[in-house]
């Protein structure tokens, strides 16, 4: 993946970004007095920081947004085995600076436009009440609100057909 929004690229992670795109997530989660959550197998952030494992191994993707050189933002998905042939988007933050140009939800829609390239038919997110941009993005995009939270940092979980 590389595709330019507006003054953004958004790009395929590499190896060198590990450091850069963890700081984005838990700058974001501790922007919302959320936890961040690593090294107890199975945590909500381990995927982040072991991304070959969660994402590359797994079939997924998992792409950082730059601005002037600097990570500004994360998104990807990987394949679960709930629903019909579905992934989950996950790690879609943006630090305040990159918001408010319509950047999410392009962002979300090229992640959807790649699954649905690789043959996926749903995708799923968890997301947490605190994320109201959030929430709003994945409503207004047509998501629909759904049960069966997998991670204890989530109150909300949604669905849509590719």
């Amino acid at each position: 993946m590389r595709q330019q929004f507006k003054d953004f690229l958004i790009r395929d992670w590499s190896v060198g970004d590990r450091t850069a795109a963890a700081d984005v997530v838990k700058t974001v989660l501790v922007e919302y007095d959320l936890s961040w959550e690593v090294d107890c197998g199975g945590c909500s952030d381990q995927d982040v920081v072991d991304v070959e494992k969660y994402y590359w191994e797994a079939g997924g993707e998992f792409w950082v947004i730059e601005r002037s050189g600097q990570i500004v933002g994360t998104g990807g998905y990987y394949p679960i085995t709930r629903g019909n042939r579905a992934v989950e988007v996950r790690k879609m933050y943006l630090l305040p600076d990159a918001r408010g140009y319509g950047l999410g939800r392009f962002l979300l829609t090229q992640l959807e436009q790649a699954a649905t390239d690789k043959g996926f038919k749903e995708v799923w997110v968890e997301t947490a009440t605190a994320l109201s941009a959030a929430v709003k993005l994945y409503e207004k995009n047509g998501y629909r609100p759904m049960s069966g939270i997998t991670t204890e940092r989530c109150d909300k979980v949604y669905c849509k057909s590719l």
